[in-house]
């Protein structure tokens, strides 16, 4: 039992760090970096700390994948023998990994508006009038990845939730009677 605990542990953990650091990073780094009075602050700043934010992500990224592959693991019985516990299992998985994958390419694309940070803008993810179109690109798919991340995060949160009701007795019991 302590075992499950220490894996469920690290699942839900790391997905609460996903969802919260997304969130707050789009609300208040992005969104505390827009109100700098220099047009250059406002895209290094967000790089900045974007980066410090990574180590923790990546870390975060492991510990959910370590979490996840243990409950799978310690479940295997249950995932044979319950109606919806293996349709649910493969969703969430999905989405992580298109989650994990869009989390990847953030860090891509908010390196290059690192690199092109002396251009300024209008915000983190809000390009000014003239400036280059690499950098526009960037913010604009940035802008939109920024709402998609804690969203997806946060339907691996909501996944988990259900597949810990599925483990409910009740439902545990009436999934094997159910066979």
């Amino acid at each position: 039992m302590a075992g499950n605990t220490l894996v469920r542990s690290l699942h839900d953990l790391s997905a609460a760090a996903w969802f919260g650091g997304s969130l707050m990073g789009a609300v208040g780094l992005n969104g505390a970096a827009a109100e700098a009075k220099d047009p250059t602050e406002r895209t290094r700043l967000s790089t900045v700390g974007w980066a410090r934010w990574t180590p923790v992500q990546i870390a975060a990224f492991g510990a959910h994948a370590v979490g996840g592959i243990g409950l799978i693991a310690a479940n295997k019985g249950r995932l044979a023998g319950q109606p919806g516990a293996v349709a649910n299992t493969v969703v969430k998985s999905a989405i992580t990994v298109v989650g994990m994958a869009a989390s990847l390419y953030s860090g891509i694309l908010g390196k290059k508006v690192g690199e092109l940070s002396q251009h300024g803008g209008q915000g983190a993810t809000e390009p000014k009038p003239g400036a280059p179109e690499e950098l526009k690109k960037a913010q604009s798919q940035l802008k939109t990845l920024q709402w998609i991340l804690p969203a997806l995060s946060g339907a691996v949160i909501v996944l988990g939730a259900n597949q810990g009701e599925q483990q409910r007795p009740k439902n545990v019991l009436g999934g094997i009677f159910n066979r």
